[in-house]
This record gives C-alpha cells, sequence and structure tokens, in this order.
C-alpha cells in the first residue's frame, strides 16, 4: 500500500487482533440478545468480516467492537424479521444453549424484555459498557439507553418479584 509504512500496517492488525479476540464475548452478547446461538454465531462472523473489509476506517472509531456489536445485532434483527416473513415460526428452527445467566428466572426474563431493551441491558450488564458505550454501539442517544435501562430493570423487578411468589 502506498504511504502506509510496514510499522503502520502492523499496528493495524495488532488492533483487528484485538478486536477479534472480543468475538466470543460479542458473540455470546448477541446470542442472549438474540435468542438464537447459530443465528448469532453468523451474525458476529459476517459482522466481524465487514469489520476487517472496513477496517482502516473502523479501526479510528473509539469502540470498533460497538461497531462489530451494532452491526451484528441489526443482521441478526433483519434475519429473524426474514424468518416471520417466511412463516418458519411455524417450525422453529433448533435453539443451542449458550453462556446464559445461571438464574433460569433471571434468563426467562430477559428472554420476555422487547429486543430494544435486551439490547442495552445486555451491552451495559454482561458487556460491561458504560451508557455512554451502549448509545454509540447501538446508534442511539444516550438519554435512550438510560430510558430503556430504566424500563428494562423496572421490568424485570416486577417479573422476578412475581416470579418469588
Amino acid at each position: 500500500m502506498e504511504g502506509t509504512s510496514e510499522a503502520d500496517t502492523s499496528v493495524s492488525h495488532d488492533r483487528f487482533y484485538e478486536l477479534h479476540s472480543q468475538r466470543d464475548r460479542l458473540y455470546r452478547a448477541v446470542a442472549l440478545v438474540v435468542g438464537d446461538a447459530a443465528l448469532a454465531a453468523d451474525a458476529i462472523d459476517e459482522a466481524m468480516a465487514r469489520a476487517y473489509s472496513r477496517w482502516e476506517r473502523i479501526e479510528g472509531y473509539a469502540s470498533p467492537e460497538g461497531w462489530v456489536y451494532r452491526v451484528a445485532l441489526n443482521l441478526a434483527r433483519s434475519a429473524l424479521r426474514k424468518r416471520r416473513r417466511e412463516d418458519l415460526w411455524e417450525r422453529p428452527p433448533e435453539r443451542t444453549v449458550v453462556d446464559q445467566p445461571p438464574d433460569l428466572e433471571l434468563r426467562a426474563a430477559i428472554g420476555g424484555l422487547p429486543v430494544k431493551f435486551r439490547g442495552v441491558v445486555v451491552a451495559r450488564y454482561l458487556l460491561d459498557w458504560s451508557t455512554t458505550d451502549t448509545a454509540e454501539a447501538l446508534g442511539i442517544p444516550e438519554a435512550t439507553v438510560k430510558t430503556r435501562l430504566k424500563r428494562a430493570l423496572a421490568r424485570l423487578a416486577k417479573d422476578l418479584e412475581g416470579a418469588e411468589e
């Protein structure tokens, strides 16, 4: 590449390798949000491939992993919408269990949240991202992240309280 030194390329590859080391963590997060391990794996792999092909631009982002998370969620949601259109829900695909919260009641409560709420809860608490990082990754205002978190946590508390009785 003209204008790029070998040292610059090495740094770039090192940064991409750091992002790739986050793949399994991001996969678990997407799988928890969409509830389908195979779909999450496909979405993360495609998002990583897209990141690689656009690396010169993405490496300059404050959070390349946030970009991959958002792209993977968008890909997975698109695939879910396509499945619905094709009426595949009559014969649901086999779901594989991924690293889920060990508490079955908590897992069921998280699974009962709308996807937009699950996305922020998982980013904030499973990935341990700040509300700013979550907002940037999902492409939504930080105030929206806070609102969704507040509503999601209230709903989880209500659902889990009802499960204890």
